[in-house]
């Protein structure tokens, strides 16, 4: 496999505004904007160049690259410190319930809160790879790159981690849980919505929303239908996270109503269970695993085989992470 993950570099900018093309709404961190994306590259360089350690409010935006064309495939994210420039809201699902003497009865009703809660964890997002390369492995290659490279600077990164999953989009490119909550109160659709979001941030929500907790009983029951459920293209990426110790906690987007999956960081199966090792010589067999090496604007990651008793991992792996003997490694089996 000829494919490495790497940082982002400012000529990745006509990649990445074309694959955002093609994400099909609801996809915040990839907006089809050219300025939206630029300002991610510029961020993003800003993150890798720094060489002090500690956590700061930062964005690190991998690529996943063909090393045989050149061509940019695929993207992920993380963000390191959520909720620092502008609050970062989540509705929180709860149950009420409530007792009538004179009925006789208990009734038990869902409610969503505008919480919080979530606000200084680090998230993983953004994570898009191109139609014609969803194949071959190369969507866990570029999710758990994320991990490994948060494992290989953990100072860098908060103690809680979540990943928010797409909700459910209509064919029209509509948001039924937005339509059955937010839309009311906001004079725009969801899609006019994402995109103001993408490129401003979520600061108008905490302008206009309501604070009070919303019964769910009172929405439509195409709203209701919605709400914690994944895209249909984002259900095998919560497979992922599940199993990579994540959990679904009742937390959703304000905007779609998608889970948002929430992990604290050092139980992240990846992260706690990556190994280093010094490479002493590259040599075939050994156990297929991720790979990765290089420190901030140095990383690279990519998969190959591994043999720990001898310390050596494939010939084709070292030359696409362009590295010797004496180099060192971080590896999981895949």
């Amino acid at each position: 496999m000829s494919f490495i993950v790497r940082p982002s570099r400012p000529a990745d900018l006509q990649p990445l505004y074309e694959m955002a093309k093609l994400t099909g709404g609801g996809f915040t961190n990839l907006p089809p904007e050219k300025p939206a994306l630029q300002a991610k590259l510029d961020r993003s360089a800003e993150a890798f160049a720094r060489t002090d350690d500690g956590l700061r409010d930062e964005l690190f935006l991998l690529v996943l690259e063909n090393t045989a064309t050149g061509e940019v495939r695929g993207t992920a994210q993380i963000f390191t410190h959520v909720g620092q420039r502008w609050p970062f809201y989540s509705y929180r699902i709860a149950t009420v319930t409530k007792h009538s003497e004179a009925l006789g009865r208990s009734f038990r009703a869902e409610i969503l809160s505008l919480v919080n809660d979530l606000e200084g964890s680090t998230e993983v997002g953004g994570l898009f790879l191109h139609p014609s390369e969803r194949a071959g492995g190369l969507v866990m290659l570029l999710a758990r790159s994320r991990y490994l490279f948060i494992a290989m600077h953990r100072a860098r990164f908060a103690d809680r981690i979540l990943a928010e999953l797409r909700g459910v989009i209509d064919e029209a490119g509509g948001s039924p849980f937005w339509d059955g909550i937010a839309g009311r109160f906001f004079g725009m659709n969801f899609q006019q919505a994402d995109e103001f979001n993408a490129i401003h941030g979520n600061q108008f929500i905490a302008d206009l929303m309501p604070k009070h907790p919303i019964y769910t009983a009172m929405l439509s029951e195409t709203a209701r239908s919605v709400i914690g459920l994944p895209h249909p293209s984002g259900r095998a990426a919560m497979r992922m996270l599940e199993g990579e110790g994540f959990t679904y906690e009742g937390y959703v987007d304000i905007f779609d109503g998608g889970p948002t999956m929430v992990a604290r960081t050092d139980q992240v199966t990846t992260i706690r269970d990556a190994q280093t090792m010094t490479l002493t010589a590259t040599a075939t067999g050994g156990v297929a695993s991720l790979i990765a090496t290089g420190t901030l604007a140095a990383f690279r990651a990519c998969t190959g085989t591994v043999d720990t008793a001898a310390a050596t991992i494939d010939a084709p792996s070292a030359h696409m992470l362009d590295i010797a003997p004496g180099a060192d490694i971080v590896h999981i089996p895949r």
